[in-house]
């Protein structure tokens, strides 16, 4: 039935959306998707910087930015400092160079607070999802009761597979982030 391919296909846009936001947090790791949300006002136009400039990773604790136009260093410095990510850009002629310190404590106690709720919103998600689904099949009265019961224990199981998977990703960012 194509309603549990429609099932699968929001809650795998919901989780996606996870992974996209958990990707977008501090591990104490160098990674691209720490300045992946950092706009430049690039002559009037709010830029990604991985349009305008190379973003690599030299080592574990360094993002390098080598901009394509060398007249942009000032302004991807300005919209860095202005994000507020928490990394200092040093300017090294034609580079950029973020260097991402380790995370204290307290720190990586706040980012996981954040992963688990970031989960704990998937998981919403999830349900509204699954609520929709049983909806549906209820006001479906073409639809035999027997039918019903055993379509709404499929909505049921997808559920529960997607709620793991969501349970799954949040412990092992959570794993990265607690890491010294």
């Amino acid at each position: 039935m194509d309603m549990t391919a429609e099932l699968n296909s929001k809650m795998e846009k919901a989780l996606a959306s996870l992974k996209h936001e958990l990707s977008r947090l501090r591990t104490g790791v160098a990674t691209p998707a720490l300045v992946d949300g950092v706009r430049v006002d690039y002559y009037g136009t709010m830029t990604p910087i991985g349009q305008m400039a190379q973003v690599s990773i030299p080592d574990p604790k360094t993002i390098q930015i080598a901009s394509w136009d060398q007249s942009a260093i000032p302004l991807i410095e300005k919209a860095i400092i202005a994000a507020n990510i928490g990394l200092t850009p040093n300017v090294d002629g034609k580079l950029i160079r973020l260097n991402v310190p380790p995370l204290t404590e307290e720190r990586r106690k706040d980012i996981a607070k954040t992963v688990k709720k970031l989960g704990e919103d998937t998981k919403v998600v999830l349900r509204n999802v699954r609520r929709e689904a049983n909806d549906k099949v209820k006001a479906d009265k073409t639809i035999p009761e027997d039918q019903s019961k055993k379509l709404q224990e499929q909505i049921q199981k997808t559920t529960d597979k997607w709620v793991a998977d969501t349970d799954k990703l949040v412990e092992t960012k959570t794993k990265d982030v607690m890491t010294v």
